[in-house]
């Protein structure tokens, strides 16, 4: 039986973050206080390429700071890629902790299809 489920994305996992970083050869990310344009934000920092300022993610609320100044300061696709990276990271770290298989295919559009195999080994 196959289900299609679609996420909304809180960021809440640091490791969940670390391995969407690695996955999309970004720095890793720092925990502490920021400076954005805006003011200081505390949380895990990622700095996204050609972007001026970072964005952060409040682990606790699952909230993502950032100032882009609406694309000028940084590229949307950047956090549409971190967040759909997080959301796959996310999904297969919880699925293998529950002793899921996981395989994943990445489609002609961009998006990125799971499957996950009820009981079946990591």
């Amino acid at each position: 039986m196959s289900h299609i489920v679609q996420i909304q994305t809180q960021v809440k996992d640091a490791a969940a973050v670390r391995a969407a970083c690695q996955r999309l050869f970004l720095p890793a990310p720092v925990q502490g206080k920021t400076e954005l344009f805006s003011g200081e934000v505390e949380g895990l920092a990622v700095q996204l390429p050609d972007w001026a300022y970072p964005v952060v993610a409040d682990l606790a609320t699952g909230q993502v700071k950032f100032d882009n100044y609406s694309g000028a300061w940084g590229d949307q696709k950047h956090l549409d890629a971190l967040l759909q990276a997080y959301a796959v990271e996310k999904a297969k770290i919880e699925a293998r902790r529950r002793g899921h298989s996981v395989t994943e295919q990445t489609l002609a559009d961009g998006s990125i299809k799971l499957v996950i195999q009820v009981g079946g080994g990591a």
